[in-house]
């Protein structure tokens, strides 16, 4: 299919391969096809279905009688008929246009997952070679760059050609890097490589030193790669990338696993990447941090899985808020039916119809080298109380105790309730489907309708439902784990960390469904989160963790959000404003003016 053909095209059918079952089904998607009912091949059942876009019309019959959701027929805007980046198939996903990297700024994108972030980063890291839609075609390095000629991206992509200019990524995926590693250095995965081997090797820039100290892995490193822990890998692959010499560094979601003090100095040492004139990219889904270490950003809409579009380039203030707005007007597209906003109200004046109170004790805990102490406290239905503090602190150990998982070492008891909780990590031991993981666990909430409404659909589950659980992935298996906490009937819901894994929208929509809920039901929740945007929305009331990590720590009663916020960001030597047309929390620069005059006030969140 020629360029000029594939810019005609005003819709898409994609086919998901991994749902698309032939011989399963009864071809009902070829029997629905008012084309094929006039004898004309608009769609072809082979090894799998395949849908020609030029003959669909975009009735959509065959997606609604696909019995597996295997299709998705997209009616694209009339202005979506040009600047192709990347298609992967005639069926698969496309990309417009590409984000502009400026030489010696930070670069956010903003954008939910299956959008092509991670595609535009391939591109740009020289890893991808865009096909400006002619997947067929391999159009040659000569036609690439005359299509760019003129923008930013001619010269880039010529350097990046001429190897003139190194990329340099931290992958998204971390888990995979000890076997890496492990791999490139002829090591078995039952031998030793230490963090320290790793990274004095890599260590072209001759900052070792710095990192470890910045990034915290000073105590790490002796410690095996597969010792790490999630918020240890996270750090080190971070020091991994900024010890080599490149043009262009790419991180992609480099806060995963990380507390809020971890996650700001993350978040400084990559924004000072481009003081040495470097091209820096970020894909970030905590947005006080994407907006504390970029400059400027891209927001990608269309429709995930099928299209993605990226925007002309905004300061990251206006990148952010375009993204909660739902509306680019540069292009006047509309792509959320809501706005985002974190209205004040429902964050620090929550307003309260409540039934019941419930006293806890003083608790302890005491490991080998851990000391946690809880002072005595009180909470209500219709609340939801949000644990701040660093990795290390007891959270997840508090969690335990208010479920009653381990018992208090001074012999008071807490768990008074019933409980449901949804825990940090999340391993798939169930082997059937997700509908049948439903059916086995919250049978009653799954087949009611509110619930349904409430709970499984605004989280997207429906399209999952005949998936293998062992085949989701991350994020998937979060919204499950959510639903499945929500759906067990209880008086109190445990959520640890229920914002890992999940995109910028689907953070912001689990918020909603879980404040929605603990308060409609009159219930009470106790959650985790280092996301302080989803914190601070969730939260009625926190309970903060003061302390040494690792040594010892105490949990304050719970306290309103505005005084507990002030403590926790005091005791991190931090500061936060409010954004004035949405109310989100914004992270002011590290001695800036408002920073400073803040903490003379004494007003370290407002």
């Amino acid at each position: 299919m020629s360029k000029n053909e594939l810019n005609k095209i005003t819709r898409l059918a994609i086919v998901n391969n991994e749902l698309c079952k032939p011989k399963e089904c009864k071809s009902e998607c070829r029997k629905a096809c008012p084309i094929n009912k006039t004898g004309k091949q608009c769609i072809v059942i082979k090894e799998k279905c395949e849908i020609s876009e030029t003959l669909c019309i975009g009735c959509s019959a065959c997606q609604k009688k696909c019995p597996f959701k295997a299709i998705t027929i997209v009616n694209l805007p009339t202005n979506l008929n040009k600047e192709i980046s990347h298609r992967y198939s005639a069926n698969g996903f496309k990309l417009h246009r590409l984000p502009v990297p400026k030489f010696g700024r930070v670069l956010g994108l903003v954008g939910t997952n299956g959008i092509g972030k991670t595609t535009a980063l391939k591109i740009l890291s020289g890893k991808l070679k865009p096909n400006l839609g002619q997947f067929d075609a391999n159009p040659s390095w000569v036609s690439i760059l005359n299509n760019y000629k003129g923008s930013e991206l001619h010269g880039y992509f010529t350097k990046i050609l001429e190897g003139s200019m190194k990329a340099v990524s931290k992958i998204q995926y971390i888990d995979k890097m000890p076997k890496y590693l492990k791999s490139l250095h002829g090591i078995s995965k039952k031998e030793k490589l230490t963090v320290e081997t790793v990274l004095k090797k890599i260590d072209a820039r001759e900052k070792y030193e710095y990192y470890i100290d910045k990034l915290c892995l000073i105590d790490l490193k002796t410690r095996d790669l597969d010792e790490l822990s999630g918020g240890e890998l996270q750090r080190f692959c971070i020091a991994y990338s900024c010890l080599q010499k490149g043009d262009v560094y790419i991180f992609d979601e480099p806060s995963s696993f990380l507390d809020v003090k971890q996650r700001i100095s993350a978040a400084k040492e990559i924004s000072i990447l481009c003081n040495d004139e470097k091209y820096v990219i970020v894909v970030e889904h905590d947005l006080a941090i994407l907006d504390l270490m970029c400059d400027y950003g891209c927001v990608l809409y269309g429709q995930p899985g099928a299209y993605g579009v990226i925007s002309t380039p905004f300061s990251i203030k206006a990148a952010i808020n375009i993204f909660l707005d739902g509306y680019l007007h540069t292009e006047n597209i509309k792509f959320r039916p809501t706005e985002l906003k974190f209205n004040i109200s429902e964050t620090l004046d929550t307003i309260k119809s409540t039934q019941k109170q419930y006293i806890y004790p003083e608790l302890s805990k005491i490991y080998k080298n851990f000391n946690l102490t809880v002072s005595a406290g009180h909470f209500s239905d219709s609340e939801i109380i949000v644990f701040l503090g660093e990795n290390g602190m007891g959270k997840t150990t508090l969690v335990d105790l208010i479920s009653g998982k381990i018992k208090s070492d001074n012999g008071e008891i807490f768990s008074i309730l019933s409980y449901s909780l949804k825990p940090q990590t999340i391993i798939p031991k169930f082997k059937g489907s997700v509908r049948d993981l439903f059916m086995s666990k919250i049978r009653s909430s799954f087949i009611d309708s509110n619930f349904q409404n409430e709970v499984i659909k605004p989280l997207g589950i429906p399209y999952l439902y005949d998936q293998q659980i062992e085949n989701l992935s991350g994020g998937e298996l979060q919204r499950i784990a959510i639903a499945i906490c929500l759906g067990k009937q209880a008086d109190l819901y445990l959520l640890d960390e229920p914002s890992a894994y999940l995109d910028s929208d689907q953070r912001i929509a689990i918020s909603k469904i879980i404040k929605r809920f603990i308060h409609g039901n009159k219930k009470t929740a106790f959650i985790v989160e280092h996301d302080l945007i989803v914190g601070t929305y969730l939260a009625d009331k926190v309970i903060v963790f003061e302390g040494k990590p690792g040594v010892k720590s105490k949990a304050n009663a719970p306290m309103d959000l505005l005084s507990g916020m002030n403590i926790f960001l005091k005791n991190l030597d931090i500061t936060f404003r409010r954004d004035t047309s949405n109310f989100r929390p914004r992270v002011n620069k590290f001695n800036s003016t408002k920073d400073k005059t803040q903490k003379d006030e004494g007003k370290y969140f407002y």
